[in-house]
């Protein structure tokens, strides 16, 4: 097992790492942007180096800092957390050029499965649903419409790199399509450093699902259940939970074991997720593979009983999954809401500043997770999350009321937040019937 771990990010995520590697026994060694000097999560790790200016582009992304930082820290591992380089295929190849571990995929797997468009034909190939779409990159305008007309419109167009949202584009007609493609290639170009776009047949009010997965060493794969992640806006989650109601058991079950199937093909290792779209008739189509941990991971550690951190460290370290499928089971009902620093009333314009006063709810089966405090300064360079705030409870109907409670609760003084949209959201008839696609919230609130 590794005496000492470098955390590659910030906030909220770096500070779950840290906790984990604690109770491991494992030393830890945190890296901070100027923005993030004086934070009070970094006085958890046994160091802090500081890695560059406030903008991330000139810290946490600055790939030869971050190095530097695991060398004079003297780390046998790197752990990249969500976003910023955690699944950038070339920081993972330097790492392990390094003699360093990285807490995740080899850069062969992160790279097949980080291309949108090869991920889809590994997807066919190991018998995987996916949604119709291009046969390859879709490089002009004529090959767009060719397509769009194969298929008939509305299409959905989609940078292979990346995720998150970005570089995501529907199209409705031929006019609409030139201009959606010229943006989508230009926003992609911008977030990723990849134009390269691909076309689906864009399903009309899906529900979003997608399966947790471990992978180790030796050969075993294992999943963790499922996710619903329906509630979103703009392509960006707002709440998850699990089991999702959209899918049958039978559904949830095969669902489940394409996603197996597909970590196989491709030889991955430690964690994943496997994104999938469900139609109005129940059919499940592959979408994407996230090839990290994800923000709404403790939904599936809450509901299976198992630190996906901690199984990450130990796949990395060589260990052999240490459960059987059989034995991993969904208990209960979890829901997850992220609290962004952001106003819904002023179409979710940013809300950075201080927090004058942080009062989190607490009680039987509520999880708070955040590196803010009363007092924290939220910076304005970095993804506006500043918590997510989770309930455990054995039926749906008890945790949606558990969750009510809990935001009723949670005080954030001297910010806006979306704690108020939460609220709305949890009361809403559709909602609670679990009438809800990945259009609710834009179609009823905003």
């Amino acid at each position: 097992m590794y005496q000492r771990i470098l955390i590659a990010n910030r906030g909220e995520i770096a500070q779950r790492v840290i906790r984990a590697c604690r109770e491991m026994g494992i030393g830890t060694v945190a890296i901070y942007s100027e923005g993030d000097r004086g934070a009070h999560y970094l006085e958890l790790a046994d160091e802090a180096f500081c890695v560059g200016p406030a903008k991330a582009a000139d810290s946490y992304l600055k790939i030869a800092n971050v190095i530097s930082a695991a060398e004079v820290g003297n780390v046998e591992a790197i752990h990249p957390g969500y976003g910023f380089l955690a699944e950038n295929a070339h920081f993972n190849e330097i790492c392990r050029s390094c003699n360093i571990d990285f807490i995740g995929p080899t850069p062969e797997a992160m790279a097949k499965l980080g291309d949108k468009n090869e991920a889809r034909e590994l997807a066919r190939q190991a018998k995987v649903p996916v949604v119709p779409g291009s046969e390859g990159l879709i490089t002009d305008e004529a090959e767009a419409m060719k397509f769009a007309h194969e298929v008939g419109f509305p299409v959905l167009i989609k940078a292979v790199a990346g995720g998150g949202g970005r570089g995501m584009r529907v199209a409705s007609n031929d006019l609409a399509l030139k201009s959606a493609l010229q943006q989508a290639q230009a926003e992609a170009e911008a977030a990723f450093g990849n134009g390269a776009v691909y076309l689906e047949k864009y399903i009309e009010r899906p529900r979003h699902v997608e399966v947790q997965l471990i992978a180790d060493h030796h050969g075993n794969v294992v999943h963790l259940w499922d996710r619903d992640c329906s509630v979103q806006r703009r392509h960006q989650k707002l709440i998850e939970e699990s089991p999702s109601l959209s899918v049958s058991d039978k559904t949830r079950n095969e669902m489940c074991e394409s996603a197996v199937r597909l970590l196989k093909a491709s030889n991955y290792t430690n964690a994943a997720t496997v994104e999938f779209i469900v139609d109005g008739d129940g059919n499940y189509y592959f979408i994407e593979v996230n090839a990290r941990i994800q923000v709404e991971h403790p939904v599936s550690e809450l509901v299976t009983g198992i630190d996906l951190i901690k199984a990450q460290i130990r796949v990395a370290a060589g260990e052999p999954l240490w459960m059987k499928q059989k034995e991993i089971k969904q208990n209960g009902h979890a829901i997850e809401c992220r609290i962004n620093a952001e106003d819904p009333a002023k179409n979710f314009q940013p809300s950075p500043g201080r927090i004058e006063r942080l009062f989190v709810p607490g009680g039987y089966g509520v999880r708070w997770e955040s590196h803010a405090h009363s007092g924290y300064v939220v910076p304005p360079y970095y993804d506006s999350m500043i918590g997510k705030l989770l309930v455990h409870q054995p039926t749906r109907a008890e945790a949606i009321a558990c969750m009510q409670r809990a935001l009723a609760e949670l005080r954030v003084d001297g910010i806006k937040t979306t704690q108020p949209l939460h609220q709305e959201i949890l009361s809403h008839t559709a909602f609670v019937e679990g009438r809800i696609d990945t259009t609710f919230v834009e179609r009823t609130f905003v």
